[in-house]
This record gives C-alpha cells, sequence and structure tokens, in this order.
C-alpha cells in the first residue's frame, strides 16, 4: 500500500499549495526511501545489525533511482515534445502584437447587427486563439480582457457573457494544435496527427453547438444578447467587410498552414509548430505590430510554461516509477478490472468521473503524466482504442476546467472581470455549457463515427 499512500499524500500536499513539480518528486524520493528500507525489514535476518540494515536499506532505496538519468535524458531526446515551446511561442506573440484583439473586433462587428453577434465572434475568436496559445489560462484571461468590456458596453447578460468566455477559452483543450493532445499522444505513444484528425470534428461540434446555444437563448431572450447598432464612423458596410477580412484571412491562413502541413502529412506536429511560429512574427511585422521587446517577452513566457511542464514531467517520472516499483500499478489494476457491469465501459465511466474530480484540483499536465500513465496498462488490457480514450480524456479535461466550484477557468476569468461581475454570475454562466460538453462527450463515447473518427481509430488500433 506504499504506493497508494504515496499518491493521496501528494494530492494532499498539492491542496496546501506546494508547487506540483517538487511535490511529485519528494513524495516519490521519500516514499521510494521508505520502500527500499521496507523491502530490506521484510527479508532481514534476526541478528542483523543497525548499521547493517541502513545501509542494506539504503542501497536498495537508492537502486531504484538507477535508471532516472536515462529517463530524463529520454525525455529532451523526445522530438514530439519540442512542439510546445513552440506552440506556446506563437500564440504569444499572437496575442502580444494586437493580432487577436484585431481579430475580434472586427469579426465583433461583422456579426454585430446579429444577436448575440458578440458572443458569436467571442466563440469564434476564442476558439482560434485557444488553439494558437494552448495554455488555458492565458486563453480565457485574454479574452476576458478584450471581449467582456466590449459584451458588458452593450448590454449582454452577465451570466451569458462570462460562460461564453469560460468556454470559448477551453476550447484549447480539444482543438488542434492542442498542448494536451501533444502531451497526451507522447503519453500513449500514438501519432499526434491522428489525434489531432480525431480531435477535430468534436472541437467543431462544440463550437457549432456554443453558436447555436447563443443564437436560440438570443433569439428567444432578446435582452441577454443585443445586437450592435451600426456605427457610421466605420464607413461603408463594404468598407468594414474588407477590413474585416484583411484581419481575419491572414490568421486563418496561419491556422490552415499550421494545421494542414499536419493532416497533409507534409510536417510532423514539431515541424509545423516551427512554421507556426515564424508564420506568427511575420504575420506581426505586416500588420506593423513587430518589435524586438514582444518577441524577448513571447520568448521569456514561452521558457517560464516549458519549463513547468518539463519540471513536472521529470517529477512525474520519478513518481510513476516508484509507484509502479511499489505494486502501485497492481493494485489499481486489480480494481479497475474487477468494476461492477460491463468491464470496459464500467472502467471509462470510472476514469471519467475521477479524471473530472481530480480536474477541480490539478492541473492537466499533472493528470497526463501521473494519472493517465496510470490508467494506460488498464486500458491496454481492456483492449481499448488509445486515440479515442485520448480524445475522451481531452475533452473531459476541458469539462473539469469549467465545473464548478473549482474549475480553473472560472478563477482566471474572475481575475480579470470587474467588480459588478459577481462569483456567481460565472458559476451560472457556464452550466449550459458544461452541459453541452456533456452531450457532446457523450455523442463522442458511443457514437464517434458521427465525428468521422472511426477510420482514424481504426488506423491506430
Amino acid at each position: 500500500m506504499i504506493g497508494i499512500s504515496m499518491f493521496f499524500t501528494a494530492l494532499f500536499m498539492l491542496l496546501l499549495g506546494f508547487p506540483v513539480a517538487f511535490t511529485f518528486a519528494a513524495a516519490a524520493v521519500l516514499f521510494g526511501l521508505l520502500a527500499g528500507f521496507m523491502e530490506v525489514y521484510e527479508n532481514m535476518d534476526e541478528g542483523m545489525a543497525f548499521i547493517e540494515f541502513a545501509q542494506e536499506g539504503w542501497i536498495e532505496a537508492i537502486s531504484m533511482f538507477d535508471f532516472m538519468p536515462y529517463r530524463i535524458f529520454s525525455i529532451q531526446q523526445n522530438t514530439i515534445l519540442m512542439a510546445i515551446p513552440m506552440f506556446i511561442f506563437m500564440g504569444i506573440v499572437l496575442q502580444k502584437t494586437g493580432l487577436a484583439e484585431k481579430l475580434l473586433e472586427s469579426m465583433g462587428f461583422l456579426f454585430g447587427e446579429i444577436r448575440g453577434g458578440i458572443a458569436i465572434s467571442t466563440v469564434l475568436v476564442g476558439s482560434l486563439l485557444a488553439a494558437s496559445t494552448g495554455v488555458v489560462g492565458a486563453s480565457v484571461v485574454a479574452m476576458g480582457v478584450i471581449s467582456l468590456p466590449v459584451m458588458m458596453k452593450y448590454k449582454y447578460n452577465k451570466e451569458l457573457a462570462t460562460g461564453t468566455i469560460c468556454a470559448s477559452g477551453t476550447l484549447g483543450q480539444i482543438i488542434p494544435p492542442s498542448i494536451v493532445l501533444i502531451i497526451l499522444g507522447d503519453v500513449f505513444r500514438v501519432p499526434v496527427g491522428d489525434l489531432f484528425k480525431a480531435a477535430l470534428g468534436p472541437g467543431l461540434a462544440l463550437i457549432s453547438a456554443y453558436i447555436l446555444y447563443i443564437l436560440v437563448v438570443a433569439y428567444m431572450f432578446k435582452d441577454l444578447a443585443p445586437a450592435i447598432p451600426n456605427d457610421p464612423t466605420r464607413g461603408s458596410k463594404k468598407k468594414q467587410l474588407i477590413k474585416a477580412l484583411v484581419d481575419i484571412i491572414p490568421s486563418l491562413t496561419l491556422m490552415f498552414l499550421v494545421l494542414g502541413s499536419i493532416f497533409l502529412g507534409i510536417a510532423t506536429p514539431t515541424e509545423s509548430s516551427a512554421v507556426g511560429s515564424i508564420g506568427a512574427i511575420i504575420l506581426s511585422i505586416l500588420y506593423k505590430t513587430f518589435n524586438l521587446n514582444v518577441v524577448k517577452i513571447a520568448a521569456k513566457e514561452s521558457v517560464k510554461i516549458t519549463s513547468m511542464i518539463f519540471g513536472i514531467l521529470i517529477g512525474a517520472t520519478a513518481f510513476s516509477m516508484v509507484f509502479s516499483y511499489t505494486g502501485g500499478e497492481d493494485i489499481i489494476e486489480h480494481f479497475l478490472t474487477n468494476l461492477p457491469g460491463d468491464e470496459k465501459w464500467g472502467f471509462i465511466i470510472f476514469t471519467m468521473i475521477a479524471i473530472l474530480i481530480l480536474g477541480f484540483f490539478i492541473d492537466f499536465v499533472e493528470i497526463s503524466y501521473i494519472i493517465v500513465p496510470i490508467l494506460l496498462p488498464v486500458s491496454i488490457a481492456l483492449d481499448i482504442n488509445p486515440i479515442w480514450f485520448a480524445v475522451l480524456i481531452a475533452m473531459n479535461l476541458q469539462t473539469s476546467f469549467l465545473t464548478p466550484p473549482f474549475g480553473f477557468a472560472l478563477f482566471y476569468l474572475k481575475g480579470v472581470t470587474p467588480s459588478n461581475v459577481a462569483t456567481a454570475n460565472i458559476y451560472k454562466g457556464v452550466l449550459p455549457f458544461i452541459l453541452i460538453q456533456i452531450i457532446v462527450l457523450g455523442l463522442v463515447a458511443f457514437y464517434p463515427g458521427f465525428f468521422g473518427m472511426e477510420s482514424i481509430i481504426e488506423s491506430g488500433s
């Protein structure tokens, strides 16, 4: 039971506010030492001296970490993970140069005369911004700063406005190129390109469902999302349309180059992330917002976020190694394969609920590198397709970011909202979007062919 005790000890330390990477690494070292001494104690002779016991216990404990350097070098040499810092860099450049703000403003006035038009624009731009940054916190905060004041200015309902921003900001968990999918591709040992293809259908379904919900609500309750009156100072309709296209087409072209090169097999995700980074800089030059200070800030932020991810990965590697050595993996596998009812669906339902709850407290990186590797042997034993299972996990993580009372996206948005927007407004606002996500998640689980996933799943089996 040492491995199970280590798991719950690490979760308790996280709840107390200890840094994630150091928490998992420290738990691994402490419980690894404990396991080593326990192993020697169970097999010690009656006449063994204390000094001899201490020496053998220390040697047994340290030998457990003999392969740790090789694991760290393996992480550093993983070309798939090279895509993470470059996709983050691309997103931060788009954000810092104001390109995302131009995109939202243009699309807002393009759809503005439709009821709920700004909210629809927020969903569309939010999906692009979330996919490009790949970091939920950055996406939600950016959309809160950019679009919330505009919606408040035009008397949008607070619940609808905040719910739309939270839901749009978390789309980066499922829409390619997603950092979550890159990490899950590494954990499941499946091609990231296949994961991107499989996740595209559910991601587009979520966007469509969000927009449909906004249109229905705006049509039924006219005061919740009023249309923006035409602004004559912005010129004729033709000029507004041309300006909107000038702001929209280059950004969409960049996303097409990044995703299209992956889907068409022209480039790997790592190579396409380099294309995205260069493309973001070229766009900032074309829009005359480029300067070296922006590149410096984007580089620093990318290094910070990437260092955090890789620090967690190293701590998680040590944690999973000790967890496996102490037999925790066997206990979990025995428990999950003996759930009541159908083995496969019992396992999937249990893991989805567990990941949803854990997502309230810990980030997707920790879940991907700590929880998923524990579940992986069971999913293999039950012959569960890894691509389909990874997409379900990514969608579930997105839902956990939205779910009150602990969803991270809720707190990110609250940090940038004006004082007249209460936490209760945000909580109420996300509830319809959570229901939409659960419905789409259920469809992906039971009818993957509806999203065109069958051929991708079969090729990845």
